[in-house]
């Protein structure tokens, strides 16, 4: 038993199948992740089944499913990548070759699912999420696999089964069994919009938190909707409707630098967040903290896209570590810069294919997980 209270599974027998049911079920997977996906297939106790993803000359996807997958469970793995627009067509002809094949059931198991970011309007564009959604559904997949959506509604775009998974025990069990004097340390939200992950770390460590408040950029929840056009050019060709009564603008927003609410000194900061993408944001908050007077800055997020030159300056800046699990493969990024380190969460996707598969209860995987979560 863990200081979380929770009782660890045993590497593979608590995921492994029985001999009937592993007949019964095929593992298959893209060229996202391929490295998650065996060691799924491992903790699980079966082989990967035989499924070719390659692109042609003209840069065309083809699919070849070797095995015979009429009448049986497919579980195809495919996660979100820097080339996501690959990914996600790898993942739709995969579901829809099992489709056509007369699988029984298709589970898409998508540790990071792509485009999870566009969910919602901006400006003339278009809720990108649920268009993905939309597709998925389509493809063939009658279930989903994912884990810590950027937004939990994002489950309501889709017409099939969907389980978000949380990654927040490993990382908790992280701070607790890795982080030397973690009692002398404060959790920490980047801005406002991640203050409840933050203070649910907080809760369950029995630690402080502290909040960093204001932007030196727009940040994504103050971008302007946008959806207007400028007012009408006065035109004799062209009748407009004038009205009398004007409608009051909104003010726009006046955001101040960047301060901390809380107390930091001398004590070891915690950022917590979801995902760590463009980095910029999360660097200027550590030299904040710095100037403020904590001791050691740590980054704990779920998914590690690290796009860009997010090596270079994580390894230039005041954070000590960026711990991130294996949802998005990021091996190259690890070899530019030593402060990152990878937590594994196969075992929490091979449980829940497991219990999917042998129609057990989830709520297993969704102990003491509260709506703020």
């Amino acid at each position: 038993m863990n200081r979380l209270g929770s009782v660890r599974p045993p590497k593979r027998c608590r995921s492994e199948m029985d001999t009937s049911s592993a007949s019964d079920i095929v593992l298959i997977h893209g060229n996202s992740h391929p490295d998650l996906a065996n060691k799924v297939a491992e903790r699980m106790g079966i082989k990967s089944g035989g499924c070719s993803v390659f692109h042609k000359t003209n840069r065309e996807t083809m699919v070849e499913i070797g095995d015979s997958v009429r009448g049986k469970d497919i579980y195809i793995i495919q996660t979100g990548t820097k080339d996501a627009n690959n990914n996600i067509m790898e993942l739709l002809i995969m579901a829809y070759a099992c489709r056509t094949s007369s699988a029984r059931s298709i589970v898409g198991v998508i540790p990071y699912l792509p485009y999870s970011k566009q969910c919602k309007m901006r400006k003339r564009g278009c809720i990108v999420s649920k268009l993905l959604a939309k597709m998925l559904c389509t493809s063939g997949l009658t279930h989903i696999i994912t884990m810590d959506l950027h937004q939990k509604e994002i489950q309501g775009f889709f017409d099939i089964p969907v389980d978000n998974l949380r990654a927040s025990p490993f990382l908790l069990q992280y701070i607790q069994e890795s982080i030397p004097d973690y009692r002398n340390s404060v959790i920490v939200a980047r801005n406002p919009n991640s203050a409840k992950k933050a203070t649910s770390y907080a809760e369950r460590l029995r630690l402080a938190i502290a909040v960093i408040h204001g932007e030196q950029k727009e940040a994504e929840s103050d971008e302007v909707d946008g959806r207007y056009s400028p007012p009408p050019v006065s035109n004799s060709r062209a009748r407009t409707i004038s009205v009398s009564v004007g409608v009051p603008e909104h003010p726009p927003k006046v955001k101040p630098p960047l301060t901390i609410v809380g107390d930091v000194k001398g004590r070891i900061a915690i950022m917590v967040d979801d995902l760590i993408d463009d980095v910029q944001a999360f660097v200027d908050a550590a030299a904040l903290l710095k100037e403020n007077g904590a001791c050691k800055i740590y980054l704990l997020a779920t998914h590690g896209l690290l796009s860009s030159d997010a090596p270079r300056l994580i390894e230039e800046s005041s954070i000590d570590e960026v711990v991130v699990t294996n949802t998005i493969p990021h091996e190259i990024q690890k070899l530019q810069c030593h402060k990152i380190k990878t937590i594994d969460i196969s075992i929490l996707i091979a449980e829940a294919i497991r219990r999917i598969h042998n129609k057990e209860s989830m709520s297993y995987l969704f102990r003491n997980v509260t709506l703020e979560d």
